[in-house]
């Protein structure tokens, strides 16, 4: 296949390649290498531009992270739709060993061994090896590994219904996008949890109106990317994407569209609620339309907001539509001024080469000027997290004089403030001493060891780290990485209780796998006085537009503008980290 002529694999495809070869190299212990293949992956993951164009340019080695060797298996999965080497390497191993090291809990070591002494190959396998006991007496095992590799199993299986909004939400978009293009098509828009922007997708919606839905079908079933077509009809088709997620177009008529896209949306309980509302005036609320049954009078339909209106309800964002207090703050016009998408002034979180970044201080506040930022917070890790190459007091204070360099040729309309992202302790003290951290504009702590401690524990030291004068952040706060590892056990009510009265910011950590604090503890948080800061955690430029689920997550949260500091101009955000 020549490059002109590339095969139709997918970004997330590619990634995923990358990954596996990543997870292969880590057991058979090799290393720095799979830490290269997962910094490819990653940079692919989140690239705006399709693999394969990237490649027929001739310009994979211009991505970040990516060698002349990873570029040249790149362009062999995107010509080919599969990796000779991966091959091999999976040749090397007992069947199966891939899959049992990606579960939390299992390292390649544990992995091989399964496979080898109980003939273990895939996770179903795991699954009734730990259920019927048969680990728990295996040298290095015990009782209670067996019953962690059993919540790892059921986490793992948690984690193949649902998908991550950051790696979904661009798919779907293009989806979206490409529905819009067509001259048939009259109105397009996701709906479903997607719209909603829960952290995890389990499938994705598609809501359109059309006056020749056969021709939307045909495109729809044929887009690129599709394995598979569950079902297709003339209102609804199901198709499997590659990636394994089902996505559902269903083509309504224009009268019934804004019915359809606020049934659809959801959630379940936001719709049984509203439906109450219905009955109680004797109407009937589906997805065709809001009906007064005494008259057989079509109430609303035609626009979402028309059904909320005709219910005596304020517009609800479909971020709030959970069932949790949103309709009745509606009906009262209590409902809060949610954050904007475009209300964030700059990113107090962002990594740089100089620990596990892709890209320069200069390249990230370029990227970061581009999306219409003013500052930017360069927080790269200490020392202590030596896997993530964390900077020395040393290191710190050139890359401090670096920063001071490049605000001084920037001018006044940009701003790099220079941070760090230090580490806890297990005595909760900062890895950096008070004589580094003074001399910084923004200070996060964050937990990045010790996951096992008591909430008693875990939560002391969180909090005897926010009375560290010059912490100004606690970065994702429960430290859990969504899908694969659960929060670590800390009692947030007294943690928010001392960043109220210590002035300390809660973060909200936009990455994909993190949107930590989640929703339900943002609620809780901001009910309790807290203010919050937003970062993207971005560790190349791509990752600086993670930003967008952080904000999905406050506005879920209930958050206003107000609530959050960097949506404060440069002055009014040093007021804060000064008081």
């Amino acid at each position: 296949m020549t490059v002109e002529n590339l095969s139709q694999v997918t970004n997330i495809e590619v990634a995923a390649v990358l990954d596996e070869v990543a997870d292969l190299l880590e057991i058979k212990g090799v290393r720095f290498k799979p830490q290269a293949y997962r910094r490819a992956a990653r940079a692919i993951e989140t690239l705006p531009e399709d693999i394969a164009d990237v490649a027929r340019e001739g310009d994979l080695d211009d991505i970040p992270g990516v060698g002349k060797s990873i570029a040249e298996k790149i362009r062999e999965i995107v010509e080919t739709g599969r990796l000779a080497y991966l091959a091999s390497l999976r040749e090397e191993l007992p069947e199966g060993v891939q899959h049992l090291v990606r579960l939390p809990g299992i390292g390649p070591k544990k992995a091989v061994y399964l496979a080898r002494e109980l003939g273990v190959r895939t996770v179903d396998d795991l699954e009734a090896a730990a259920a019927a006991g048969r680990i728990r007496d295996l040298p290095g095992f015990g009782e209670k590994t067996e019953q962690n590799i059993l919540e790892s199993v059921r986490m793992s299986r948690t984690a193949k219904e649902r998908r991550l909004l950051g790696y979904i939400l661009p798919v779907a978009r293009d989806i979206e996008r490409r529905l819009s293009s067509l001259t048939s098509v009259r109105q397009v828009s996701l709906a479903g949890s997607i719209r909603r922007r829960k952290e995890t997708v389990g499938d994705v919606d598609v809501l359109a109106t059309s006056s020749r839905p056969e021709e939307v079908m045909e495109v729809f079933s044929t887009l690129p990317g599709i394995e598979r077509v569950l079902a297709r009809g003339t209102t609804k088709t199901s198709v499997v994407l590659a990636t394994g997620i089902q996505v559902d177009l269903r083509v309504v008529e224009d009268g019934h569209f804004g019915a359809a896209l606020q049934y659809f949306t959801g959630s379940k309980e936001h719709n049984i609620a509203l439906r109450k509302l219905a009955v109680a005036r004797n109407w009937r609320l589906n997805e065709y339309g809001l009906v007064d049954l005494a008259s057989g009078r079509t109430v609303a339909g035609e626009d979402e907001g028309g059904v909320y209106r005709a219910l005596g309800l304020a517009w609800i964002e479909p971020e709030l539509r959970e069932d949790r207090g949103e309709i009745e703050a509606a009906r009262t016009g209590t409902l809060p001024d949610l954050v904007g998408y475009d209300a964030i002034r700059g990113d107090l979180h962002v990594h740089t080469r100089w620990s596990e970044g892709a890209h320069s201080i200069e390249e990230m506040a370029e990227a970061a000027r581009a999306l219409g930022y003013r500052y930017i917070a360069i927080c790269d890790h200490s020392e202590a997290l030596h896997i993530a190459r964390g900077l020395s007091p040393g290191r710190l204070a050139d890359q401090v004089r670096e920063i001071e360099r490049i605000n001084r040729v920037a001018g006044d309309d940009f701003t790099v403030l220079s941070g760090t992202e230090c580490n806890i302790g297990m005595d909760g003290k900062p890895d950096l001493p008070d004589s580094v951290l003074a001399d910084l504009d923004v200070v996060v702590a964050s937990v990045h060891s010790g996951f096992k401690q008591t909430e008693r524990e875990m939560t002391g030291r969180v909090i005897t780290a926010m009375h560290n004068d010059h912490v100004d952040i606690i970065g994702h706060p429960t430290g859990r990485i969504l899908l694969e590892r659960e929060p670590y056990r800390i009692d947030l009510s007294a943690v928010y209780d001392a960043a109220t009265k210590l002035g300390v910011l809660m973060e909200i950590n936009a990455f994909p796998s993190r949107l930590d604090l989640s929703d339900v503890n943002c609620f809780a948080a901001r009910e309790a006085g807290v203010r919050f800061s937003l970062g993207s955690d971005a560790h190349s430029r791509e990752n600086l537009r993670y930003m967008e689920f952080g904000v999905a997550t406050a506005r879920r949260g209930w958050l206003s503008a107000d609530d959050i500091v960097n949506t404060h101009p440069l002055a009014g955000l040093r007021r804060v980290l000064r008081t």
